[in-house]
């Protein structure tokens, strides 16, 4: 890659509030419903919606309900049928192209933009493949629950503004942040509206304000980062102390990113990314970085990925620190995530709008709110079967790779922040005074 700005092409997707197809039905591995589950995902705008290929009603009848959802598939598609629902983690969106290679394919074929193109019918030799496989028993299929609603049931009063949050399935415990202090929630805290924290750990200097935290893979560890020149590596278990302090260069800590094998954490300043050695707790680096593009950073593999003000989507090689890629989004970027694939990178704008970017391929999709927005959060579940995205106040929750609205709720103010426990059992968001617990309904 030249590491050249350039104008992200963009797919359009279309959030569904609408209940998917057979959601309160028993999940069946026969084959023709694995079809009709694969082709449900639809795009929209720039990649129009999925119809059927064209013939007559007559001929499509006559082959049967199979050979009509099959005749609609690329060969793509074709190639996933035999996925569960469950393994399309790492083909997120892969129905669609990039604006580029569609416009091509299209004016290749002669058929308008997005609209699929007819394949021929499977042969006799396929069809007696596809009955001879046996289906395969419910019990042993391993599906990934999505939740379907989600249900308030307490407060965490912090006390002061909750700028970060980290919940750990591991300790049992909810950490939140922010000014002078963070405090520990157990688990009987979650059900309650006004328990006391288990503990409260104050910062020597009462000015230090925690606005990022991040969990270590194994939840046994947290880092800290804000406004205070130093990094703060907490052990969590039996009882939170400080591991290490780790002296930054800059006065304000924006964001934090650990990669998946806890050994390396970037630190995101105005200005320029620190790249720690967690392991041997010593400064790898310190990497320039536009001045107005480095309020949010994220690690995916060997690169990594920053973002701001200066409406750029930034990425870079983690090794060499050479800038591999400068996207164009035209909004300032409010966070930045990823899938627990690392194959999908999500990034939310100042529009409330939600970039999905392939790590590795070229292929870009936005999903469009158009709602200008203060806060705007990003969380995937470690399942990765959807994702939570807050905007002031309101909490929604989608479905990966459906974009289907699983739940949404209100709050009377902002939301700074929001977790999901890595046992999908609980959200809390973080706002003014206090944090939210839900509990997640499936």
């Amino acid at each position: 890659m030249s590491g050249k700005k350039e104008e992200a092409a963009f797919s359009i997707l279309r959030i569904y509030d609408e209940p998917e197809p057979r959601r309160c039905e028993p999940e069946s591995s026969g084959i023709s419903s694995q079809h009709r589950h694969q082709a449900e995902p639809q795009l929209d705008g720039g990649c129009g919606t999925p119809q059927r290929s064209p013939g007559s009603p007559e001929a499509e009848a006559q082959q049967g309900p199979v050979y009509q959802e099959m005749s609609t598939l690329t060969p793509q598609q074709w190639a996933l049928q035999a996925l569960d629902r469950s393994e399309l983690q790492a083909s997120w969106f892969s129905e669609g192209r990039p604006k580029e290679e569609a416009e091509f394919a299209s004016s290749l074929l002669g058929f308008e933009f997005g609209l699929p193109c007819p394949s021929p019918p499977p042969s006799d030799e396929v069809w007696s493949f596809f009955r001879a496989v046996p289906p395969v028993a419910d019990e042993v299929v391993v599906r990934h629950r999505i939740p379907r609603k989600s249900w308030k049931v307490g407060k965490l009063c912090h006390g002061k503004k909750v700028c970060a949050i980290a919940i750990s399935s591991s300790t049992h415990h909810v950490y939140t942040c922010g000014h002078g202090y963070i405090r520990v929630w157990d688990e009987s805290a979650l059900h309650a509206w006004s328990k006391a924290p288990q503990a409260q750990l104050n910062f020597q200097d009462r000015h230090n304000c925690v606005l990022s935290c991040k969990l270590f893979p194994d939840e046994q560890s947290l880092i800290t980062g804000g406004v205070s020149r130093t990094l703060t590596l907490w052990d969590l278990a039996p009882t939170p102390r400080i591991r290490a302090q780790l002296a930054s260069a800059g006065p304000i800590c924006y964001s934090l990113a650990i990669s998946s094998n806890a050994q390396i954490c970037l630190a995101c300043f105005k200005g320029f990314v620190e790249i720690w050695d967690l392991q041997h707790q010593i400064l790898i680096r310190k990497h320039e970085v536009p001045e107005f593009g480095s309020r949010c950073v994220d690690i995916t593999g060997n690169k990594f990925w920053t973002g701001g003000e200066d409406t750029s989507l930034y990425a870079w090689d983690l090794r060499s620190c050479q800038k591999l890629q400068q996207y164009s989004v035209h909004h300032e970027i409010l966070s930045i995530t990823h899938d627990p694939s690392e194959e999908w990178l999500l990034v939310g704008l100042r529009t409330s709008d939600i970039i999905i970017m392939h790590t590795h391929r070229r292929e870009a999709f936005k999903a469009v709110i158009h709602k200008y927005v203060h806060h705007h959060n990003l969380k995937f579940a470690a399942c990765g079967s959807y994702f939570v995205t807050t905007m002031d106040e309101s909490v929604h929750c989608l479905s990966a790779p459906y974009l289907q609205k699983l739940f949404q709720e209100e709050e009377s103010t902002e939301v700074l922040c929001c977790d999901v426990s890595s046992d999908n059992q609980y959200l809390v968001t973080g706002s003014k005074n206090c944090a939210t617990v839900y509990q997640l309904l499936y």
